[in-house]
């Protein structure tokens, strides 16, 4: 069952200012896969994972998310492991818990909770940059974007779902020079 965080909310993000919102920590693990010659901008997209996630967790917690960039061949088979779809995707996203409701695992004291993994394509992303006439480095911080708020809970099945998703995405690009 895919979860829908269409509840009313305000057309911005809720990012905690420093001086009065609780601290939110968000560790983020990188890979590359041995056939994929890319590396990740791992300062920016760092600072997209842990913008979006401290928007959605306001009152602070330390969380982590892992990044996975992959063949096209290994996120087919992804794909059709996880979803019945015998197809390579440019993204997949998959969330360890209901993120709103961390309490699910039991942790040591001081154990980050860990959000999910999500799996960018880097064959599709170079594709998808060329297509869309932006960076390729765009492209894989799009899809990691919307993969984060994929493991937020975040869907976008109907008009105003997939509206809402797209504008948090953008707002949480653009600050780090991910433009068009």
């Amino acid at each position: 069952m895919k979860l829908s965080r269409n509840a009313p909310r305000s057309k911005r993000m809720s990012l905690p200012r420093p001086d009065t919102a609780a601290v939110t920590v968000v560790g983020v693990d990188f890979s590359v896969a041995d056939e994929v010659s890319a590396t990740w901008d791992t300062v920016r997209v760092k600072a997209l994972v842990g913008a979006i996630v401290a928007g959605e967790f306001t009152r602070g917690g330390a969380f982590t998310v892992s990044l996975h960039l992959v063949t096209d061949a290994s996120i087919q088979a992804l794909n059709a492991s996880h979803r019945a779809t015998d197809a390579a995707t440019d993204v997949l996203s998959f969330p360890l818990q209901d993120a709103h409701d961390p309490g699910g695992f039991v942790l040591p004291p001081g154990q980050p909770v860990h959000l999910g993994d999500v799996v960018v394509s880097y064959p599709r992303a170079v594709q998808q940059a060329a297509d869309y006439g932006h960076s390729i480095e765009r492209e894989v911080a799009y899809l990691v974007a919307h993969g984060v708020l994929h493991v937020l809970g975040y869907d976008h099945e109907a008009d105003a779902e997939r509206e809402h998703m797209r504008y948090l995405e953008e707002e949480a690009l653009r600050p780090l020079g991910f433009t068009r």
